[in-house]
């Protein structure tokens, strides 16, 4: 799905990392929420209080999940979900295009 109908947009941006990464929130008519956003090249430790679905727009980068030791490479039309109440470390190669969706 390339494009959202019938959203509310939050105008205050989500600024992590000094600013290397941001997002706007996207809250939908049944209340589910997604944000879009942009990550600059670095590291990055994330906390999750919902289960996540991460879908990367344009760009690239490694992800290492909970549990996980081994790092996995994600590029533009692909996805990776992450679990409720655990935290996921990234590896941004290049400017990355994302849409998160907090799942349920």
């Amino acid at each position: 799905m390339s494009n959202f109908t019938n959203v509310t947009i939050t105008k205050k941006a989500n600024i992590y990392f000094d600013g290397k990464v941001t997002s706007r929130t996207i809250t939908f008519a049944d209340g589910s929420k997604k944000t879009l956003g942009i990550m600059l090249p670095g590291e990055y430790t994330f906390n999750t209080d919902a289960a996540e679905l991460m879908e990367i727009l344009a760009g690239n980068l490694q992800v290492q999940l909970p549990g996980s030791a081994e790092w996995q490479t994600y590029g533009a039309g692909s996805a990776f979900e992450v679990p409720a109440k655990s935290s996921f470390s990234l590896k941004v190669a290049v400017i990355t295009d994302y849409c998160c969706s907090f799942l349920k």
